[in-house]
């Protein structure tokens, strides 16, 4: 499992920038992001090369953090890698995804939370998909 980092954003110009100035000033790198807004707020999603120190730093800056377990897992870049992950997936409850390709034509990484997540883990081990620990995803 790989920890992930949801800020919750009220719904105005200027939040997500302020979110990313708090983690360049600590010096974290972002490796992945995905922003979801709702009536009211947004949600940034983040994995980052260090949880607790990004998490420690946005706290101090006022903002409302919690980490989440998801799951990583690599998949071909190519027609069809993504379809394959899926299917394995069948009868198992997606709550929400994001994926990034960090070399075109050669591997993507897909971050999944699932409602069971023991159930969705052993399900895609079973297929043989190839699931990332947090130290293999921050080090991308």
């Amino acid at each position: 499992m790989v920890e992930q980092l949801s800020v919750f954003l009220e719904n105005e110009t200027g939040g997500l920038a302020d979110v990313v100035d708090v983690l360049a000033r600590t010096a974290i790198d972002i490796r992945a992001l995905s922003l979801a807004d709702e009536t009211d707020f947004g949600i940034l999603r983040l994995i980052v090369d260090d949880p607790d120190r990004a998490s420690f730093a946005l706290k101090g800056a006022g903002f409302t953090v919690r980490k989440t377990p998801v799951v990583a897992v690599q998949i071909p870049d190519r027609p069809g890698g993504l379809a394959a992950t899926l299917n394995a997936l069948r009868g198992i409850s997606v709550e929400y995804m994001y994926a990034f390709v960090r070399k075109s034509g050669e591997q993507a990484l897909v971050v999944f939370r699932f409602e069971n997540p023991e159930a969705a883990v052993a399900t895609l081990r079973k297929a043989g998909a190839k699931l990332l620990d947090a130290r293999e995803v921050q080090t991308l």
